[in-house]
């Protein structure tokens, strides 16, 4: 009887049965229960209570929902590992897996940083812009820039199309490019070049210390971001004039970079991740922003804040200094390829957008016919 039950074909059957419902889990469960859990740490540029801060939570909630909570990234705020100017060098040393914040922040290891945070005024938007970056030969310039021209073990992408900034917040109304002579203006990167130019004296400040030192009548004005950002801040709260419309810095993006080394151990699917989770964090960031920013600018005018347009001899005189600032910076071989690529990149694409859009006045017109 055992012989019979033991017979070499009911023996082959089961082992058959058996091979057969593992190779069944195998296919139902890939490797999930085996799958390792990585932790990251990322510092943003900003404090915990800027929208901007905000922008960086969201992109490491969007990795941890794309990856199940394979790859979560703990995010910090401004200052919390190390001080924001020395974020980069804490994630080329492993210290932190990544940062969130803006290229521009870079510019004290190579000029060329500033062309990816913010670049001249060429007459395009942030959308144009990363458009570059990633369509017109963008990416691969940057990768240049940090293995190549820096030898830096990071990478990264640009995410996030900034509004245009104004010209700023002041305590008196700038009429004039002779209004600029001595200002107490708070800046920096490409941008406080070019006030510095107009004649400002360029006063670096972390966001938190810029109403405080307005009060005490140490600073008369400062460059501005979005209008939600400036109501966070305090500062419709000591300086009463909000200056619209600038050739400093009209195209801007956020910035995330990665230690490369950790970057290129992970699998093809979670870099994909990485990368998509950054596109959909654009397309949410600019959406709900002309929602928050449109509030909170009616809510700036409520607080009894002057807006006033910039004037034209302003933006004009912007544009003469861009030209030399270009100049300039462009005796670098690096920077110049940059400029080139970007104004190369410009001059295809804005015939059509500028053929094809409304401008501004156009826009403006049907505004008032429905609205007055």
């Amino acid at each position: 009887m055992n012989a019979a039950k033991n017979s070499p074909a009911k023996l082959a059957r089961r082992r058959f049965l058996l091979a057969g419902a593992g190779g069944a889990a195998a296919v139902a469960m890939p490797q999930v229960s085996r799958a390792q859990t990585l932790n990251w740490r990322m510092q943003s540029a900003w404090p915990a209570r800027d929208v901007l801060h905000e922008v960086a939570v969201d992109y490491a909630r969007r990795v941890g929902v794309m990856t199940a909570n394979r790859l979560k990234i703990d995010v910090v705020a401004s200052g919390a590992v190390v001080p924001a100017l020395q974020m980069a060098d804490a994630v080329h040393n492993g210290i932190l897996q990544g940062v969130c914040g803006v290229a521009t922040l870079w510019t004290n290891k190579h000029k060329a940083h500033a062309l990816f945070g913010a670049p001249p005024s060429f007459g395009w938007d942030s959308h144009g812009f990363l458009a570059w970056f990633y369509s017109g030969g963008g990416e691969a310039l940057y990768q240049e820039l940090a293995s190549d021209v820096l030898k830096l073990n990071l990478t990264g992408l640009l995410f996030c199309p900034m509004p245009s900034q104004p010209l700023g917040w002041f305590r008196k109304e700038i009429r004039s490019v002779a209004d600029f002579k001595g200002l107490r203006f708070r800046t920096a990167g490409l941008a406080g070049e070019m006030f510095a130019a107009l004649g400002v004296r360029v006063v670096n400040l972390p966001n938190s210390e810029i109403v405080p030192v307005v009060d005490r009548d140490l600073l008369d004005a400062t460059e501005a971001n979005n209008p939600a950002t400036d109501i966070q801040l305090g500062i419709p709260d000591v300086a009463k004039f909000y200056m619209l419309g600038s050739h400093h810095r009209p195209a801007e993006a956020l910035e995330i970079v990665f230690n490369k080394t950790r970057f290129d151990a992970l699998s093809a699917e979670l870099k994909a991740i990485l990368r998509h989770a950054a596109f959909s964090a654009s397309s949410e960031q600019s959406w709900s922003g002309i929602a928050r920013y449109s509030k909170d600018f009616e809510e700036i005018r409520k607080r009894g804040v002057n807006v006033v347009k910039t004037p034209p001899e302003i933006l004009n005189e912007q544009l003469k200094v861009w030209d030399k600032l270009i100049a300039e910076h462009s005796k670098d071989k690096f920077f110049a390829k940059v400029i080139a690529s970007q104004k190369a990149w410009v001059k295809r694409t804005q015939p059509y957008l500028q053929a094809n859009d409304l401008d501004s006045a156009e826009l403006a017109a049907a505004y008032r016919h429905f609205f007055g």
